[in-house]
């Protein structure tokens, strides 16, 4: 049982599912359901829309150059039936899956770590900003003293520089 992938959107076309399209070059074109055709024929690009695969790898929210996605390619070349092979071949299929999972989880953790970063920066300047809220009105009242006689330090500066 050969499974096709949707030329526009990249899922999976199952046996007996799906529309195919031939162009007049021979060119085949399967798609998984009428709206990847449609969208196909409104000559749309799947890399600028939002809800394909290739709109998530081309702006980073999938891995993308992974090695482990050099097995999944289709190969059109019969292979001679060996029990011993076949074997293996489901081993090493349990192996990369396993692989795949871990390298994807950590691809998602890198991701989520950049946006942790930004709510902490933006938890900083709020806090910041309404400092006043949640010091003491002693911590206050000499930060104010401080403001003021660096305020008066700068103009007693800017009298010395302008004599």
């Amino acid at each position: 049982m050969r499974l096709e992938k949707c030329y526009f959107c990249s899922s999976t076309v199952y046996p007996g599912h799906g529309i195919q399209f031939v162009r007049n070059d021979s060119k085949i074109f399967r798609f998984c359901r009428s709206k990847c055709h449609k969208n196909f024929k409104k000559k749309r690009n799947p890399r600028k829309v939002r809800w394909t695969k290739a709109f998530r790898k081309a702006a980073g929210k999938e891995l993308t150059l992974d090695s482990v996605y050099e097995f999944e390619k289709k190969r059109n070349v019969p292979v001679k039936y060996d029990r011993e092979l076949w074997q293996n071949t489901v081993k090493a299929m349990k192996r990369i899956g396993e692989i795949r999972q871990r390298r994807e989880g950590q691809f998602i953790k890198n991701r989520l770590r950049a946006g942790r970063n930004l709510s902490l920066v933006k938890e900083r300047d709020h806090i910041e900003k309404n400092f006043d809220l949640i010091k003491s009105p002693a911590v206050s009242k000499r930060l104010l003293r401080e403001k003021a006689a660096a305020a008066a330090k700068r103009k007693a500066q800017q009298a010395a520089n302008e004599a």
